[in-house]
């Protein structure tokens, strides 16, 4: 794909890691860089949304890098890290081809798609596709307190408990981040992720 190469590009440039695991200090901080230099709130263009999407999905690849789960959030020691998506899939081939043949904390990664909430019981990585945005608050729900990174880009997706929104702001990607519903899964999220993204706290997820 045109683009992924033009990802594969500027990250070769910035590190000597393949072009998907990007270095833990440097990596997060990258995909933000990259994700400025592309108008993704721009003119509706079919080109726009593949930009997005593909940066979306190195976004979850390095989610899978600076998060922590609990031992009892896998089968056995063997078991991947699963990163699911929950409803129509906005990535096509480009989430598959960036965690192919990848791993995490020593783990091989899957990918799986969902089409009700009660399928993702393997799930680790869950992006909640914005097709689910009237089902919202009940897919968190359903959720609350298992160790599931919930990642969603529909308007207030932190507001409603999601733990990690992609929102546009001012044509460029941002990140904001749940820290009191990410507690509550048990999960830890590494400072330096914590450092790309606006950290928020919403009453709601204050119980």
């Amino acid at each position: 794909m045109p683009i992924l190469a033009g990802v594969f590009r500027a990250l070769r440039q910035h590190s000597r890691a393949s072009p998907w695991t990007a270095t833990r200090g440097w990596g997060l901080a990258g995909l933000l860089w990259l994700a400025s230099l592309s108008a993704v709130a721009g003119a509706a263009t079919r080109n726009q949304e593949i930009r997005e999407y593909d940066l979306k999905a190195v976004f979850l690849f390095n989610f899978a890098q600076f998060v922590e789960w609990p031992p009892e959030a896998f089968l056995d020691s063997k078991a991947p890290l699963t990163i699911g998506i929950l409803g129509d899939d906005p990535f096509g081939g480009s989430l598959d081809e960036v965690v192919a043949n990848e791993t995490a904390h020593d783990r091989t990664l899957s990918i799986r798609r969902y089409r009700t909430i009660e399928e993702a019981e393997a799930c680790h990585i869950l992006f909640i596709s914005a097709t689910e945005a009237s089902r919202m608050e009940s897919i968190l729900a359903a959720l609350a307190h298992r160790s599931i990174l919930t990642v969603g880009d529909s308007k207030d997706f932190t507001a409603h408990a999601g733990m990690v929104g992609f929102e546009v702001v001012g044509h460029r990607l941002r990140l904001r981040i749940n820290r009191a519903a990410v507690n509550a899964a048990h999960l830890t999220i590494s400072s330096q992720l914590l450092r790309q993204a606006e950290v928020v706290n919403p009453p709601a997820a204050r119980e």
